[in-house]
């Protein structure tokens, strides 16, 4: 391999590691050798100043799992996604926050079931009463959903959480474990409502009563 050739390989390794050390928040990387012998040398040394031995033992292997794991990095500066916006990202999310809002677009346009409103309109439904939180053991995204009835005696909360939940179920293209809640301290029997409406079981029962589907047919169709 001429010099040039080595040079340009000994560049572009330490590209590599410098732009794996930014992306793991300043870690000690890897340590490298180049395939001609001219060592890369690790940032961590013995206090003799000799190499770490792994720099010869695997110093093939180790630049090609530097090239491997870079492949998905562009040169420039493009994060990679690591744990819950990795898993965001496989179902069509940039972020938390994309979903965030994707959800808040399906709950704004919701009818109040009785005023000539939209729940944005009057304020029960919120962008920042939108939770992602972090996945299950499982690898199911958790979203958490906080909503504020009007009035503290509101007798049809219990049918907005009904609403927000259908909404939501249809809305996305995906499963997401949601949890669906009454601002605390803003109803008198919250603690009852946020379980009815996060009952499996209740809410197919629910959802069975054709009087009580057509209402919330009614309040989340979208407008034509």
């Amino acid at each position: 391999m001429t010099k040039s050739n080595t040079t340009r390989r000994s560049n572009m390794l330490s590209y590599i590691k410098r732009k794996l050390s930014e992306s793991d928040g300043g870690s000690s990387v890897v340590p490298v050798t180049s395939s001609c012998g001219g060592g890369v040398s690790s940032n961590k040394s013995s206090s003799s100043g000799t190499t770490n031995s792994s720099n010869s033992v695997g110093g093939r292997t180790s630049a090609d799992d530097l090239v491997r794991k870079t492949s998905q990095m562009s040169m420039d500066n493009e994060a990679i996604a690591y744990g819950e916006d990795a898993l965001l990202q496989e179902l069509g999310y940039r972020n938390a926050t994309d979903l965030q809002e994707t959800i808040y677009d399906l709950l704004r346009g919701i009818r109040d079931p009785e005023k000539p409103c939209t729940l944005e309109d009057l304020n029960v439904i919120y962008e920042d009463g939108i939770f992602v939180q972090p996945p299950t053991r499982s690898n199911v995204s958790v979203v958490r959903i906080e909503f504020n009835p009007t009035v503290p005696h509101c007798s049809l909360a219990t049918l907005i959480g009904l609403c927000i939940r259908v909404k939501v179920e249809r809305g996305l293209p995906h499963n997401i474990k949601l949890d669906i809640y009454i601002k605390k301290g803003a109803h008198q029997t919250e603690d009852e409502i946020n379980k009815q409406i996060n009952d499996k079981e209740r809410i197919a029962a629910a959802m069975e009563n054709p009087n009580l589907r057509e209402l919330v047919e009614n309040c989340i169709k979208d407008e034509e």
